[in-house]
């Protein structure tokens, strides 16, 4: 296994808080234990007068005041406040990496926002007039907002880069980091994805468009990608970070190397504003140029974190992708979806996923799927239920697939050092 670049990425820290866990060990014991994070809406999340379809979701495990200081949570939309408790447990994870301000850099995707800033300001202004509107409303509710907070918290001057591609957003946004740190633009880049949006009203949108589970007796067992049963996704929150560093920078400080990021592939469907083109074209050259750009063969491959959303046109749209991408050796591949306990944290679903890639390639162990009771016939992939997969000995490489609203795909290539 051969680089085409000649500056390799190495991942250095890890950083999450997920609704299964505030940090990156509670929620790697609790995927691999199989638990989930669905749970029913407290009654000040479901707004009760508007009857709300869905009465669920994967909300965070750890709510944010319990880490952040006060004023942090009152400057920071929900989303800011996921990005900073995740950018700084991958911080200290790396081992506080020494850096020029100028060589470090944050690539921080976010598919929706600030969206609880926004819709709670518009309730101000409706109830109480214009002047009690929050000053920091706008960079509140700004997109790039969390990039901004991870930006001034690590003192990061190589840029801030805020990728915003509905739910490929966090692939993305370490696949710019890949980018800056191969051009020679920095030497660390924190990079991943933040969302906050289980909030009614996209609760009600997705609801709407018939894209959520609506399994509201049984919210641990909604999310359930590949089942011939399945009905939608479960709406999901928190953030995922990773701390990507230049080999030469990793080695030269004696960093623990979890892995590589060793490859990067980007394709659009050009297809349909929300649906995926049904055959998987788009996706599977994602794939394939994933792979190529990490010096691989597709055969190289040893597992993949799917997409896997529990949608019934987009899990076999993915299939038919990897199908399409890897040929015969697709039966062949360890795929999970982890979305059966994370649900979908739509733009930081990716940066999720690829913590969480990287850490089955680092233990070598691909952790199972759940709530997998009958799989689609249509679906011909050799999907991990039950048990968790030992991977093999010597060297690896996996797949992460996002895919997001708008056509974007997203595929990004790990394998071991």
């Amino acid at each position: 296994m051969t680089a085409t670049h000649d500056r390799r990425v190495v991942v250095t820290g890890l950083g999450t808080t997920s609704p299964v866990g505030g940090t990156v060990p509670e929620t790697w014991e609790a995927i691999l234990a199989g638990r989930s994070g669905a749970r029913t809406l407290p009654d000040s999340l479901l707004a009760g007068e508007h009857e709300l379809p869905v009465t669920f979701a994967a909300t965070v495990h750890t709510p944010p005041e319990e880490v952040l200081s006060k004023v942090e949570v009152r400057r920071n939309d929900p989303s800011g406040q996921y990005a900073l408790i995740a950018s700084r447990e991958a911080w200290a994870d790396a081992g506080s990496p020494e850096v020029e301000p100028e060589r470090l850099g944050v690539a921080l995707g976010s598919g929706i926002g600030g969206v609880w800033t926004l819709l709670n300001q518009w309730d101000v202004m409706k109830e109480r007039g214009p002047r009690r509107v929050f000053p920091l409303t706008v960079p509140m509710l700004m997109p790039n907002g969390p990039a901004a907070a991870v930006s001034l918290d690590r003192g990061a001057r190589a840029g801030a880069h805020t990728p915003v591609s509905a739910c490929a957003s966090g692939a993305e946004g370490i696949g710019q980091a890949l980018t800056m740190i191969r051009s020679g633009r920095a030497d660390v880049v924190v990079a991943g994805g933040t969302e906050a949006a289980v909030h009614p009203l996209p609760i009600a949108a997705f609801a709407a468009m018939q894209a959520l589970s609506t399994r509201n007796d049984t919210p641990e067992a909604a999310s359930r990608p590949y089942d011939s049963s399945r009905d939608g996704f479960v709406l999901g929150e928190g953030a995922a970070v990773l701390v990507l560093e230049s080999e030469e920078h990793a080695r030269a400080r004696g960093a623990r190397i979890y892995g590589e990021l060793a490859g990067l592939g980007m394709s659009a469907d050009a297809y349909h504003i929300t649906a995926g083109e049904p055959e998987g074209a788009g996706a599977a050259r994602a794939m394939l140029e994933a792979v190529s750009d990490a010096g691989l063969a597709p055969e190289d491959i040893a597992h993949v974190n799917a997409h896997a959303t529990s949608t019934p046109v987009g899990d076999l749209a993915e299939s038919k992708a990897i199908h399409r991408a890897f040929g015969a050796h697709a039966t062949r591949l360890n795929v999970t979806a982890t979305k059966s306990m994370t649900g979908h944290l739509l733009g930081a679903a990716g940066a999720l996923e690829a913590v969480l890639t990287v850490l089955s390639l680092y233990h070598r162990t691909v952790p199972a799927t759940i709530n997998l009771e009958q799989q689609d016939p249509d679906i011909e992939l050799q999907v991990v239920t039950g048990q968790a997969a030992t991977l093999p000995d010597g060297e690896l490489a996996a797949l992460n697939n996002s895919f997001g609203f708008g056509g974007a795909n997203v595929a990004l290539t790990f394998r071991t050092v």
